[in-house]
């Protein structure tokens, strides 16, 4: 192996591929002579045989690498990069834990919000007064009285406003008694005898005066003065209808009872009548009643329903906040792994730092520039038959393709190759 050692010892130490990676155009081209000279001085005392080819490749590609490894300040030029994207790393590192942290005491307060709703829950139950709720026991003895007392006047308007209402527009009075005009037992039988629109109308008549009952309990719980006015409205409504009814009663009454002296009926005579205001008071008062109970009624059920309410909301939120809290773990499981990630890049690349880039190009540069040499020399200096000549520079070529392939440097696509330290 001395000899072979010796094959690169043409130039002083000052002219050897130490300088490969220096700057100066002049020592580059200098350096690829030097090994083009290597090559060819090589080859004329080897006779350009394949194996002592083989050996000085070898040497070649073992005194390149021995270089790259010792020229430092090439090796961190060559390195820049991977310390550069190395730094980029660490500030994706640095969002992303950030972001873990923000997203972790989110979790943290969900979880926390959560617990206090689950509490509050159990704790309305047994204390409705700290949220500002009644206690729904003496509510609910309320409610039923309440409840009990509208049923008997639900009925007696039904009852009323049937008879009334037929009295009213179809029943022909067979005689003066105020209470068969008022209360008709046979009201609904006859209304539907005659027909099944005049059936309809008397026993829906009822429902208007309740649903203008419903709609004034609705108004009243907006504040203002424009709803003020409505339930005047709506009171002045159901009286003027109430009117109405006992103006057309008192008509037939008067009617059947007049004689041939008699004036005709106007208003002045009904409002001098005790039987119309009767009939008014029968109805729209015991109507107004029936109004205050109901809306007493609804507003002690409301009072109620407010534990309820209270649980029901609280449900409400926490199936929110569950869903809230599934897309932040998902959020906070993402960032995790792209620590992961980053964290591998980061020591893949540090491998790479800690270890030394071996620039391909350059070497194959070198190479190719020894092996010109050595196939000139050949060429020129080898006395040998041009067939024998042939043969020998296919060799020598398919020594050197070996030699690439074994390194994975034949057609490289890649600009440096890279040995991390392990």
């Amino acid at each position: 192996m001395k000899s072979l050692t010796q094959l690169f010892s043409i130039k002083k130490a000052e002219d050897s591929p130490v300088k490969t990676f220096d700057d100066n155009e002049e020592d580059r081209e200098q350096i690829r002579i030097t090994y083009y000279q290597s090559g060819f001085a090589a080859s004329v005392k080897a006779t350009g045989k394949p194996i002592v080819l083989k050996a000085c490749l070898q040497n070649l590609y073992m005194s390149f690498e021995d270089q790259c490894r010792k020229q430092k300040l090439e090796q961190d030029r060559l390195k820049q990069p991977y310390r550069e994207e190395q730094e980029k790393n660490r500030t994706e590192l640095k969002k992303s834990e950030a972001a873990i942290g923000i997203f972790e005491k989110k979790e943290q307060d969900i979880n926390d919000e959560i617990d206090q709703i689950k509490n509050d829950i159990i704790e309305v139950k047994r204390n409705p007064d700290k949220y500002g709720i009644e206690d729904g026991k003496g509510l609910k003895a309320q409610f039923y009285i309440g409840l009990f007392l509208l049923f008997p006047i639900t009925l007696y308007l039904l009852v009323f406003y049937i008879s009334a209402s037929y009295s009213a527009f179809f029943k022909e009075f067979a005689n003066d008694s105020l209470t068969a005009a008022i209360f008709d037992a046979d009201a609904l039988t006859n209304s539907f005898k005659a027909s099944w629109l005049e059936g309809v109308l008397v026993i829906t008549i009822p429902f208007v005066f309740m649903g203008l009952g419903y709609v004034i309990h609705m108004v009243q719980k907006e504040k203002g003065i424009k709803n003020i006015f409505r339930i005047i409205g709506l009171f002045v409504t159901t009286f003027l209808f109430d009117a109405l009814l006992a103006y057309q009663i008192e008509k037939k009454i008067y009617e059947f009872n007049k004689t041939t002296d008699s004036a005709p009926y106007n208003l002045n005579i009904a409002l001098g009548e005790a039987e119309f205001w009767m009939i008014i008071f029968a109805g729209f008062v015991v109507y107004i009643i029936w109004g205050l109970v109901f809306d007493f009624v609804m507003k002690e059920f409301e009072n109620i329903d407010k534990i309820r309410a209270f649980i029901r909301g609280k449900k409400e939120k926490q199936i929110d906040l569950n869903k809230v809290k599934v897309d932040v773990i998902a959020k906070i499981n993402d960032f995790k792994q792209q620590v992961i990630t980053i964290n591998g890049k980061i020591s893949e690349l540090q491998s790479k730092i800690d270890g030394f880039v071996f620039p391909v190009k350059e070497y194959l540069h070198y190479h190719h520039q020894y092996k010109e040499g050595w196939f000139q020399a050949i060429n020129t200096e080898i006395a040998l038959p041009h067939k024998e000549k042939v043969e020998l520079l296919e060799g020598c070529e398919d020594l050197s393709e070996e030699h690439l392939g074994k390194l994975n440097l034949v057609d490289p696509d890649f600009q440096h190759l890279v040995y991390s330290k392990n």
